[in-house]
């Protein structure tokens, strides 16, 4: 069986490498900012990728969801604080984000049994 979280880790770093590889400044400087704006600040790392993951549910960004999941489950987030994230998303998002809550569920279980 495929490791979906090992499959969906290599893909990314495959192509980000490969996309910063080209030396444009505008997409490197989005990474940059995308890599600053998740550490510890004011909010620590817990709350902002919830707040991530909320966001991502709602613009039902499959690849975002999981990232924002690994990232949340690595920063020690419990499955019921990931659970209440993810029905606030569904609430704000509406029944179309049902099925990328589907996904998120399976991929949360896939990062707890690793």
């Amino acid at each position: 069986m495929i490791d979906q979280v090992d499959e969906f880790n290599a893909y990314r770093q495959k192509m980000n490498d490969k996309i910063l590889g080209e030396n444009n400044k505008v997409l490197k400087r989005i990474f940059n900012l995308d890599t600053n704006a998740f550490a510890e600040g004011a909010l620590d790392v817990k709350t902002k990728e919830l707040l991530g993951l909320v966001a991502s549910l709602v613009l039902r960004c499959d690849d975002c969801v999981k990232y924002h999941l690994e990232s949340s489950h690595q920063s020690g987030v419990s499955k019921d604080q990931v659970m209440e994230t993810l029905s606030i998303g569904t609430l704000i998002g509406g029944t179309i984000v049902i099925p990328h809550l589907r996904r998120a569920y399976e991929y949360w279980e896939t990062l707890e049994s690793k």
